[in-house]
């Protein structure tokens, strides 16, 4: 009697343990697929964010350009998106984050064939919206002269080609990977490439009629509307949240914090820093220049957002904010390269910035576990870092440089005279921003 109740006894406990494992299985499972799904949902997110930015490059670019040309500047943000997302789609994708080819590019992937995991899917989509805000920054450099036709054009290049390669050499596991390069959100992946892509087509399209007089001087030519314009930079701090934030791609990464954190107080600072060297330097508080402060610095962040501290990020935004600056006055003044919103100052120049604060300022407790020189970390980051920027530039103004020539040759490039002085709204799309309001030229 007393073996059959310890055999039963026996049973009972063997059953009870493996319900207890299924429940245990099933439990760790169900933590999984929420996990997973929240993740996904943060990624997602991110990415709705950064869309939400092609409004604010598109409302900073037309105030900031005359208003005979508006139409136009809302034409290209439009297009370069709804352009570049299906060759980044068809092609650049694979380029950047298919199987890699010694390091140099990605080579499977494209149409996302084989590409089936939901996963995957959701990080082309977050990875399309990089590649757009890449695309854009190169049309405010290149605002009031530029052919339509030819902006479309370059648009496919950048989208498909040129920006996915520097891609893949830094997040697709390429050369530069592996050579320790890091840019964690994209000053230098998207902000630099976009930056100096952005200079190359100022040069090769020259000055805007009535720039810089016979004599060399440069004469202001003001944007329309200041209003407008600030209200894309809050529209692009507000994104930024996404485009930092977002790259984490895990909403469990309790690191979202400092990236969150680092990225609010550097494009707070550098509002300050450009505003407060500008009351200095011109005698008032340039508040065009303040808003572009608050974009050098989210741009100088971008890289170090997830390696830095919160008070190292308000020295790298500060810094970024009296750069950009003077580097606006630089390009204009001495390099006389005409530059309608500041754009290679803001993502180009502020970009090596922000790259190079992280092989000075990165800290091992954060993110990817390094120290910079300023902790610790002696000149391996820094150097890490400078190959990378000078890599990028070379590839940027090489490829940028053929896809201009092609497009001056074949299609032309800049408008004519008369096209410029009317308006690019009217000539290139019989259309006006301001109906009813006649626009003078400033010849």
């Amino acid at each position: 009697m007393l073996g059959k109740l310890l055999r039963r006894k026996n049973v009972t406990l063997g059953l009870l343990a493996l319900l207890m494992l299924m429940t245990a299985g099933f439990a760790d499972a169900v933590e999984q697929d929420v996990k997973t799904a929240v993740d996904m949902t943060w990624m997602l997110l991110g990415g709705f964010l950064v869309f939400w930015m092609q409004a604010g490059f598109a409302l900073v670019e037309a105030g900031f350009t005359r208003a005979k040309n508006a139409v136009n500047i809302i034409a290209k943000n439009l297009m370069d998106f709804s352009l570049g997302c299906p060759f980044y789609f068809a092609v650049g994708y694979g380029v950047m984050f298919g199987a890699s080819k010694l390091g140099l590019f990605g080579a499977s992937g494209f149409f996302l064939n084989g590409v089936t995991e939901m996963w995957d899917i959701g990080f082309f989509f977050f990875q399309a919206m990089f590649a757009a805000t890449a695309a854009t920054i190169v049309s405010g450099a290149m605002a009031e002269r530029t052919q339509f036709k030819a902006y479309l054009f370059y648009t496919i290049f950048i989208s498909a080609f040129i920006y996915p390669v520097v891609g893949h050499w830094i997040w697709g596991g390429g050369w530069l990977a592996e050579a320790g390069f890091l840019d964690f959100a994209g000053s230098t992946v998207v902000h630099s490439v976009g930056g100096w892509a952005a200079l190359v087509g100022a040069i090769f399209l020259g000055p805007r009629i009535g720039k810089y007089t016979a004599d060399g001087r440069s004469k202001p030519i003001p944007g329309h509307n200041i209003p407008l314009a600030a209200l894309g930079v809050f529209i692009l701090w507000f994104g930024w949240f996404g485009f930092n934030g977002g790259s984490t791609v895990a909403a469990t990464n309790a690191n979202i914090a400092i990236v969150l954190v680092t990225t609010t107080l550097a494009a707070s600072a550098g509002a300050c820093g450009a505003l407060f060297f500008s009351w200095i330097r011109f005698g008032k508080p340039d508040v065009s220049m303040a808003l572009n402060g608050v974009l050098a610095g989210l741009v100088a962040i971008t890289a170090p957002t997830y390696d830095v501290s919160a008070a190292s990020s308000l020295i790298i935004g500060l810094i970024g904010g009296v750069l950009v600056v003077a580097s606006v006055e630089f390009i204009d003044k001495v390099l006389h390269i005409d530059d309608p919103v500041g754009a290679v100052s803001v993502h180009g120049v502020c970009g090596v910035w922000g790259t190079l604060a992280l092989g000075l300022f990165a800290e091992a407790q954060y993110g990817n576990g390094v120290n910079g020189l300023f902790f610790g970390g002696g000149l391996t980051q820094l150097i890490a870092q400078l190959k990378g920027i000078v890599a990028v530039f070379v590839w940027v103004a090489l490829t940028s440089s053929i896809v201009f020539a092609i497009a001056k040759y074949l299609i032309g490039l800049r408008v004519e005279r008369e096209a410029e002085l009317k308006g690019l709204d009217l000539s290139e799309h019989g259309q006006e921003a301001y109906a009813g309001f006649e626009i003078y030229s400033n010849e």
